[in-house]
């Protein structure tokens, strides 16, 4: 994919969610950490600051939800953002398991673009990371629901996960393979005190070697999935200054400015000591560009990034 990086502006919409995964700060459960939904407003205006500043894509994220009035205020708010922006805006996902009615009708919204990752493609470790209610088939039927729909499908994983080997790893990578996935989002494992897997600390790999196996699964990915769009994911950064920029410099080609109002950035702490909390994002783009221009990277700007891997795909039909 060269040396091209392209930007998401990343809209944490909600940090309200069903589910109960072991590992999230904003699980359901967790009445230490206090909800917020975006006014339309805010959500508008995020979109607004990557239009005119040329990022090309947004990236809306949220807790999990599958209530009628969640799917249905994703949907206004998918025609209004491409309304405002007059088509331009590239529109990713990431929320959640869903029917095929509601992924089309977000689609048919604009959306073109959906992440739903499976966390571990090992189906013992993933019942370790879940409630029974989490049912692992079903993520995998919504990940061929997502192409069914028509979406370029993202996955990814966690790695240096507790009880993970480096097995799991190794098929992690040949699952993404096999699904033939789009693009990945996959990072580091990092523990959040609320959760249940906080207990379980002691038994993790460092930090360190959390992060450099992490560099190793993208430029592994990079190698067996050449033209796929790889995310250098925020808790790269929380684990080192440079994280982000290491991983663009191993073969990842996307990153996620975090265009979320400052107010709300503390309520959606999926891990511990996440970066950029205080940060204004003009701040994070100028520093962006001078960092990657020193991995030999730049960033391009007014263009979708889709994945090459999706068009190259959809040409044989």
């Amino acid at each position: 994919v060269g040396n091209n990086v392209y930007l998401r502006g990343l809209i944490e919409y909600s940090n309200n969610c069903s589910k109960n995964c072991f590992y999230c700060g904003i699980r359901g459960d967790n009445e230490l950490n206090v909800k917020y939904v975006m006014d339309d407003d805010e959500v508008l205006e995020a979109a607004k600051f990557a239009l005119d500043n040329d990022f090309g894509s947004i990236a809306i994220q949220a807790g999990e939800r599958s209530d009628r009035n969640f799917t249905k205020k994703i949907t206004d708010l998918l025609h209004k953002i491409r309304e405002i922006s007059g088509g331009e805006l590239g529109i990713t996902l990431s929320l959640g398991e869903q029917s095929e009615e509601v992924f089309k009708e977000w689609f048919d919204a604009g959306a073109h673009r959906y992440l739903l990752r499976i966390e571990a493609s090992d189906k013992d470790l993933y019942s370790k990371l879940h409630p029974k209610d989490h049912i692992y088939d079903d993520r995998i039927k919504n990940l061929k629901l997502l192409r069914k729909v028509g979406y370029q499908v993202g996955t990814g994983v966690m790695v240096g996960l507790p009880w993970q080997s480096y097995e799991n790893l190794a098929d992690d990578i040949l699952f993404m393979k096999s699904i033939d996935i789009d693009m990945c989002g996959m990072g580091p494992y990092i523990e959040h005190r609320d959760t249940p897997l906080w207990e379980h600390k002691d038994i993790l790999k460092p930090q360190k070697e959390r992060f450099e196996l992490t560099l190793k699964m993208i430029a592994l990915l990079r190698i067996i999935m050449k033209d796929i769009n790889i995310v250098a994911s925020t808790a790269m950064q929380t684990l080192d200054p440079h994280g982000r920029e290491k991983a663009i410099a191993v073969g990842a080609n996307i990153i996620m400015p975090n265009l979320t109002p400052l107010k709300y950035r503390e309520g959606y702490l999926i891990y511990e000591n996440k970066p950029n909390l205080n940060e204004e994002i003009v701040e994070t783009k100028i520093a962006l560009e001078k960092s990657l221009a020193q991995v030999g990277a730049q960033i391009v700007y007014k263009k979708w990034g889709d994945s090459k891997h999706f068009k190259e795909r959809n040409k044989t039909k």
